[in-house]
């Protein structure tokens, strides 16, 4: 079962390449943080504010590239945990077909981050996560 979460907390940490951004269960209690890079919170932040660099930068020129064929970002699913590393599926729409992209959890959320493409977190992530 997939349960529609908000990113509600972004803490960044200049001093540390790990930075951690907090998802949480829309109306729930349940929260779920993730450890990123210094690189993918700093784009999750810029595309919340809605700040466009004068070049595209990654998760820009993804959505470039996605937007000139024709296809467009359905969702985000935070599906898997294995080894302390969780995984992630984006699903795209094109051509009236789904498709489904293995993803890291930071990047899928950064293509999302400032649009309205929901994320999404299974059931069995949320119960990994809290043993």
């Amino acid at each position: 079962m997939e349960i529609r979460v908000e990113l509600s907390r972004i803490i960044i940490n200049e001093t540390s390449d790990q930075q951690v951004i907090v998802l949480k269960e829309l109306g729930g209690e349940r929260t779920l943080p993730i450890v990123i890079g210094i690189a993918e919170i700093f784009a999750i932040d810029r595309r919340i504010k809605g700040i466009k660099p004068p070049r595209p930068m990654t998760h820009e020129l993804l959505e470039e590239i996605l937007e000139g064929v024709g296809a467009k970002v359905d969702k985000v699913v935070i599906n898997d945990l294995r080894h302390h590393t969780f995984f992630a599926r984006i699903t795209i729409a094109i051509n009236n077909e789904k498709k489904e992209i293995d993803s890291r959890p930071s990047d899928a959320i950064a293509i999302a981050a400032g649009s309205n493409i929901p994320i999404f977190v299974t059931d069995e992530v949320f119960g990994k996560a809290s043993q």
